[in-house]
C-alpha cells in the first residue's frame, strides 16, 4: 500500500503544525498535512521513522516532543495507548512544555475518557486547547485521507482544528465535551465487534453448508445484512487472508477501553465482552498481528 494517496485538499490557513506518532496510520496522516500546505515538524519514538517520513515529505523533524512542539499552532498526535499518550504529552520533554499559549493540542490516539479528560485540564491550565480526536477509517482511510474524526472538547477549538485535520478525514465531528471523542470511538469498536462476529459466523455456516460464500456475500450485501466490513472484508475472510491493518492485539486493546468504561458506568455490553474472549482465542491462535476480520478462523 503506498503511503500516502491523492486527495483534493479543502482550503485551509498554512499552519505550523506538529505531529507526533508516524504508526501506520500517523505517518500518512502527516503526509496530508504537509500535502496540504502546512509546515510540519514530526517526532516519533524511532527516528528513522521520523527520518523516512522527512525524506519523502520534506519538512523536519525534532529529537523530543517539546522540541518538535516549539513554535507550533496545532500539535496532532497519534500513538497506541494512554501511557504511551501520557509520555508524549507531560514532563520535562512532553509536547506540553514546547507549547505556547493559545495553542491547540489534538490527540488522534484511541485511549480512554479519563486520560483524554486529564490532558484537557492540565493543557488549560497552560493555557492550552485540547481536543480528544480518535479516528476510524483504518490504515487504507489514512492512507487516502478520508477518516473519520469523533472530537470531544470545546467548540471554539474544534472549529480551529476542523479545517486542518479535513486534510486527512472526510467527517470531522464534535460529539460533545471532553472525553465525548473516546466515548464515540468505544462505540464504534463496540458495533465492529459485533458486526465481524456475524459475518465470520455466516461466511463459517455457508462453508460448511457448502455454499460459494463468495456470490452468497455478492447477494446478500446488496439487502438489510449489508456492512462496511460485508463489503470489505467479506471476500478476504473466505479467502484466508487477514493482512489489512488494524491487528487483533489493537482490538483487544480498544475493546478493554470499552469493558473498564461499561464497568464504571453501568453498561451492559455481553456481546462485546464474548467477542473480546473471542479474539483472546485468535491471539493464543497466533494471531496477534491478524487484522480483525481473523475472528473466523476460531470457526473453521
Amino acid at each position: 500500500m503506498p503511503s500516502i494517496g491523492t486527495k483534493t485538499y479543502e482550503a485551509a490557513a498554512p499552519l505550523n503544525v506538529t505531529f507526533i506518532g508516524l504508526g501506520v496510520m500517523g505517518f500518512p496522516m502527516a503526509g496530508h498535512l504537509a500535502q496540504a500546505g502546512h509546515t510540519v515538524c514530526v517526532y516519533n519514538r524511532t527516528p528513522a521513522k521520523a527520518r523516512d517520513w522527512v525524506q519523502e515529505f520534506g519538512g523536519t523533524g525534532a529529537p523530543t516532543p517539546r522540541e518538535a512542539a516549539h513554535g507550533a499552532d496545532v500539535v496532532f498526535i497519534c500513538v497506541g495507548n494512554d501511557d504511551d499518550l501520557r509520555s508524549v504529552v507531560l514532563g520535562p520533554d512532553g509536547a506540553l512544555a514546547g507549547m505556547k499559549p493559545g495553542t491547540l493540542l489534538v490527540d488522534h490516539t484511541t485511549a480512554s475518557a479519563k486520560v483524554a479528560r486529564e490532558l484537557h485540564a492540565v493543557a488549560q491550565e497552560q493555557g492550552i486547547a485540547f481536543i480528544d480526536a480518535p479516528v476510524s477509517g483504518g490504515q487504507g482511510g489514512a492512507v487516502n485521507g478520508v477518516l473519520t474524526v469523533m472530537c470531544g472538547g470545546e467548540a471554539d477549538a474544534f472549529e480551529r482544528m476542523r479545517p486542518v485535520a479535513m486534510a486527512y478525514a472526510q467527517a470531522v465531528t464534535l460529539i460533545g465535551t471532553s472525553g465525548s471523542g473516546q466515548l464515540a470511538k468505544m462505540v464504534n469498536q463496540i458495533c465492529i465487534a459485533g458486526l465481524v462476529q456475524g459475518l465470520s459466523e455466516g461466511i463459517a455456516f455457508g462453508q460448511k453448508a457448502g455454499l460459494d460464500m463468495k456470490l452468497v456475500l455478492g447477494v446478500v450485501s446488496k439487502g438489510a445484512a449489508q456492512s462496511w466490513q460485508m463489503e470489505n472484508r467479506g471476500a478476504t475472510m473466505v479467502d484466508g487472508q487477514f493482512d489489512f491493518g488494524f491487528a487483533v492485539d489493537w482490538m483487544r486493546k480498544d475493546l478493554n477501553l470499552v469493558l473498564d468504561e461499561s464497568r464504571s458506568n453501568g453498561a451492559r455490553v455481553p456481546v462485546t465482552a464474548l467477542v473480546d474472549q473471542f479474539y483472546a482465542d485468535v491471539q493464543q491462535m497466533g494471531g496477534n498481528r491478524w487484522d480483525t476480520s481473523s475472528l473466523v478462523k476460531r470457526l473453521r
